[in-house]
């Protein structure tokens, strides 16, 4: 009778020892890691592998690092790196620097009325891409669009924004300097306001002025914050895509094709996911390498 009594005790010891003050935290931690391995490490290595091979479902082969090797010889990747490229030098130097102007301003008190100022400043990054993207399309037509009416208004001929390859660029340009400026600068604001006001008082006690103030102290102090925000807007950039595939569809002339939107085409246009897995494992690469080279010269 003391034995058939012990084993049931026995049993629940057992099931109870699996959950201890040890094993807790892995226990939380545990539906986190699952959704992990099954929504990001499992697609990355099935990506890895897709782009080793060619065709698709059961007529799919291995074709080894063929795909790779068709992507040094693409003219039209590297044309898409090319506007990549020059759509980030551009566009983040004038998106930060409206950004920090912007937050500068906000941050001051003799700016009345700022929390709603603020507030309309951050309203366009809350808008969805998309919807952005089509308002954008509407202003910026030739022939009955808002901007160019503004423009005919001071005797300015309508102009080709969405049609022409220069204008179509620099029309992606203004939508994303339109759409992320103001979440940059609430970025800069939150900086500006961790600035102690002694440093600035102590500086006016010396007798620095306002452009001596805002380079030997805002600057040096929103350092780290300038450093995020590059990083950040560069890494963005480099997988620019709603932008292109709602304005121009990566026309006119591939002239606004970015790297995110050509594996777009070729992995769902095309079919050809092998090569789009390809395309996605050179873009990781040089996001890495951007990102990477960025950090280590803004450390120097």
């Amino acid at each position: 009778m003391t034995l058939t009594l012990s084993r049931p005790r026995e049993r629940a010891r057992t099931r109870r020892s699996y959950v201890t003050r040890r094993n807790i935290p892995y226990l939380l931690i545990m539906p986190a890691l699952l959704g992990f391995l099954v929504f990001k490490a499992y697609p990355i290595i099935a990506a890895m592998y897709i782009s080793l091979t060619t065709g698709a479902g059961a007529a799919r082969s291995f074709v080894g690092l063929d795909n790779y090797v068709r992507l040094v010889n693409d003219p039209l990747f590297w044309t898409s790196l090319w506007n990549t490229g020059l759509i980030l030098v551009v566009q983040v130097p004038i998106m930060l620097l409206f950004a920090l102007l912007l937050s500068l301003g906000l941050n001051s008190p003799l700016v009345r009325l700022r929390g709603l100022w603020r507030l309309g400043v951050f309203m366009p990054s809350l808008t969805g891409l998309v919807a952005y993207g089509v308002m954008f399309s509407v202003i910026l037509r030739k022939d009955a669009g808002l901007l160019n009416w503004l423009l005919g208004l001071f005797g300015v001929t309508p102009i080709d924004w969405l049609g022409s390859p220069f204008w179509a660029r620099i029309s992606i340009v203004i939508a994303l300097t339109w759409h992320y400026t103001g979440y940059n600068a609430v970025i800069y604001l939150a900086g500006l306001q961790s600035i102690p006001k002694e440093l600035y008082e102590a500086a006016m006690v010396d007798g620095a002025g306002a452009a001596r103030r805002f380079w030997s102290i805002t600057v040096p102090q929103l350092r780290p914050i300038l450093a995020l925000t590059v990083v950040l807007s560069t890494i963005g950039t480099l997988q620019l895509f709603d932008e292109p595939f709602v304005l121009t569809g990566g026309g006119p002339d591939n002239s606004t094709l970015t790297i995110s939107l050509y594996l777009y085409q070729n992995g769902f246009r095309y079919f050809d996911f092998g090569y789009a897995a390809a395309i996605a494992y050179a873009l990781t690469l040089i996001v890495a390498v951007f990102g990477i080279a960025q950090m280590r010269l803004q450390k120097k």
